[in-house]
């Protein structure tokens, strides 16, 4: 549960992060995913946002019984075709 949960976490921070990039929200990309991941409990473990792109990846750190997890996402834009 905890793994799933996490995931969650780490979806919700790398979309925060491409809409920030891509201008659809007003935020730094890497503290808004920052903040997401606060807010639930857990901490970022790594940003990374590909400007030309609007890609973000994100790392997430849970802490669970048997130790930390991290868990990574990303998100962007649809390609255009």
């Amino acid at each position: 549960e905890a793994g799933q949960r996490a995931a969650g976490v780490a979806d919700a921070a790398a979309l925060a992060a491409a809409d920030a990039a891509a201008g659809w929200i007003t935020a730094e990309p890497c503290e808004i995913a920052a903040e997401l991941a606060t807010a639930s409990g857990m901490q970022l473990g790594g940003c990374a946002v590909d400007e030309r792109s609007g890609e973000a990846r994100v790392t997430v750190i849970a802490s669970t019984h048997f130790g930390p997890i991290e868990v990574r996402a990303r998100a962007g834009p649809p390609f255009a075709e």
